[in-house]
């Protein structure tokens, strides 16, 4: 089998054993792993060739520089994946990775992996070796910080907002906020374009505001027409730990006589494992202060039902993967699962990802609630959802054809 000895380095008893199973079935030889630098630099001595280490960048029990120093002087490890939740962990990091003599950057990953990922990057692997070429990966340029704040201070970053839909019911009843950039030379950039640069320059707090800021005018400007819509917006681990932020949230809501509820924070389910005490306070803060909390992207984490049933959130975000191909029983039966649960533990379950009517239709029947999709409708900008949500007024509802209503 080949690649023929794998290192998986992660500090977490559960994703480690998870990242080794999802190895071993894609065919790696052997795959070892450790908890920590000093137990995989122990595995290194004992073997004569590794052909990919795998480890976690944000896990702090591991000086980076020190143990690829290490392993370079060992010679044995051919090549490296480094992942992060944060893409900004991995910029800052990648780096000085590739000036260490003897080692090879095969790729670099974002949390949660999949196995997509994992499958692509072996059989990389396996290509470059048989074609005995090795190139260094080469690592996205950051934009430059002076262009993110010059954006940030010149008011380019725009809230646009995707609908969020009863299904059953086929009734609006709030949007997502995301994060778009009409940048003056690079165009309109997404958030996959952005977020590396604004995490990298600390600037994920101004962002937030700015976004916040905008949104709550959106909500006011509704409510005055008597439409009243909840609004999600995204928060990082990072930013739960700062009270300062959190504050800003609570003082925002106050200013404009505004509920609680009408504001909803989603958090990526893979960044939930091991949160300080301060993020949890500051979730427990948020929800005392009316403001939903939802855990994103779930199923692509590690979340324990103990975890999930400990933290102060009342909705799930199913991950849009899940219902690509709901003709398959493995995906069905996710779905299914994932309503027994939210039934359970008294939350709600939004479905990503709905892109077609079929995707649609099978959701309804399996007693799917809330939805959000390309088919139902796009991500659009202020002045745009204002004109889509007149026509979806006048259309009353889903209709037939919830992909017209874009």
């Amino acid at each position: 089998m080949f690649p023929d000895c794998v290192v998986v380095i992660e500090h977490h008893a559960f994703q480690r054993a998870v990242l080794v199973k999802a190895l071993s079935n894609l065919g790696v030889g052997r795959v070892l792993s450790a908890s920590d630098a000093e137990q995989a630099i122990g595995l290194l001595k004992e073997l004569p060739k590794v052909d990919i280490v795998f480890f976690d960048l944000a896990d702090g029990s591991i000086n980076h520089s020190a143990f690829l120093k290490v392993a370079s002087e060992m010679g044995n490890v051919q090549t490296l994946v480094a992942y992060s939740e944060l893409q900004a962990d991995l910029y800052r990091a990648v780096r000085p990775m590739k000036t260490l003599s003897g080692l090879k950057l095969l790729g670099i990953l974002d949390k949660p992996l999949n196995m997509q990922d994992l499958q692509r990057l072996v059989a990389n692997f396996r290509h470059r070796h048989q074609v005995q070429s090795m190139p260094d990966l080469s690592v996205p340029e950051l934009i430059p910080e002076e262009e993110v704040r010059h954006g940030l201070a010149m008011g380019a970053f725009e809230a646009w907002y995707q609908p969020k839909f009863d299904l059953v019911e086929r009734r609006l009843f709030g949007v997502e906020a995301l994060v778009r950039w009409s940048h003056p030379t690079r165009g309109m950039l997404l958030p996959r374009d952005l977020l590396g640069a604004v995490l990298a320059y600390d600037l994920i707090d101004e962002m937030l505001k700015q976004l916040l800021d905008q949104g709550i005018a959106l909500l006011m400007r509704l409510r005055a027409q008597g439409l009243d819509l909840g609004m999600a917006f995204n928060l990082t681990a990072s930013q739960l730990v700062r009270n300062e932020l959190v504050e800003h949230i609570i003082q925002r809501l106050q200013e404009h006589d505004l509920p609680g509820s009408a504001l909803m924070f989603e958090v990526a389910e893979s960044s939930l494992l091991d949160l300080p005490a301060s993020a949890l306070a500051n979730l427990v803060r948020l929800r005392e202060s009316g403001c939903g909390l939802s855990i994103d992207d779930f199923g692509l984490g590690f979340s324990s039902l103990r975890l999930l049933a400990q933290l102060p959130f009342n909705q799930i975000k199913l991950d849009g993967v899940f219902v690509q191909d709901l003709a398959d029983p493995g995906h069905r039966a996710v779905v299914a699962s994932s309503l027994a649960l939210t039934r359970a533990l008294h939350m709600d379950l939004i479905i990503e990802g709905v892109g077609s009517q079929l995707t649609l239709d099978t959701l309804i029947e399996l007693g799917c609630n809330f939805g959000q999709g390309f088919h139902l409708a796009m991500p659009m900008s202020g002045t745009d959802f204002c004109y889509w949500l007149e026509r979806y007024q006048n259309r009353q509802g889903l209709g037939g054809g919830p992909g017209t209503l874009k």
